[in-house]
């Protein structure tokens, strides 16, 4: 336990990866949709605002799960530190920011709809699809969303760390061919209208938990690559 703690902490050493720019692309992009709305409203407009800007800070989970593994696994493996410990520390690291952070949302969620929707009546925390079900669906959802994200990107960059240039060759033309399978699939299988009805259907709760599904797939996929890869 003791050195998955020191293999947070590695990954703290740059506290601005983790911590300062997520918040940073949060505020940000706060700020921006938040202005557009006074403008809106300056301008007459009428209607629910909605803001898509919440999510920005989730996809830099993406870039942030490649940078966790290639910039610090290296250094990892130079200080004798095993991959299952260096796996532990990094993924542990990460599901405590991202808890930390689905709470933040849920709880600025509280502050918008206490305010109004900060006064304009707009909708950037408190989706009504995602603040509709209780406390726990709603900070899961964000939790869920978050190390599904962080997964893709260090399964990618293990990917990377084991076969090289090679391998993500193979990966990426493997998953544009079964991408493109499916889309021929549904379109000459008229699959379309039936595939939109159903995913239509889907509630916050579904997601979260066929997305936490995936995650764990993710990870244990990860973890098998990354016991072969080479810093």
């Amino acid at each position: 336990m003791n050195r998955i703690i020191k293999v947070a902490r590695m990954q703290l050493i740059n506290k601005w990866t983790f911590i300062g720019i997520p918040l940073l692309i949060l505020v940000a992009s706060f700020a921006f949709t938040l202005a557009i709305w006074l403008l809106v409203r300056r301008a007459g407009g009428d209607g629910v605002l909605y803001g898509g800007g919440a999510q920005a800070p989730m996809w830099y989970f993406l870039a942030l799960g490649i940078q966790a593994l290639t910039l610090t696994f290296p250094f990892s493996m130079a200080m004798s530190v095993s991959r299952r410990t260096f796996y532990l520390g990094t993924l542990g690291l990460f599901a405590l920011c991202a808890l930390a952070l689905s709470v933040f949302y849920y709880l600025m969620g509280l502050v918008e709809v206490a305010t109004g929707g900060w006064w304009v009546d707009g909708q950037f925390f408190a989706l009504q699809w995602i603040a509709d079900n209780n406390w726990f669906v709603q900070i899961m959802f964000y939790f869920v969303l978050m190390v599904l994200l962080f997964m893709v990107g260090f399964l990618i960059a293990t990917i990377y760390m084991r076969w090289r240039s090679t391998g993500m060759l193979v990966f990426f033309i493997g998953l544009g061919l079964v991408l493109l399978g499916i889309i021929a699939l549904f379109t000459f299988g008229n699959f379309w209208p039936t595939f939109w009805s159903w995913a239509l259907s889907w509630t916050a709760a579904g997601v979260t938990l066929w997305g936490a599904v995936a995650a764990v797939a993710m990870a244990g996929s990860s973890y098998l690559t990354l016991r072969r890869a080479t810093a």
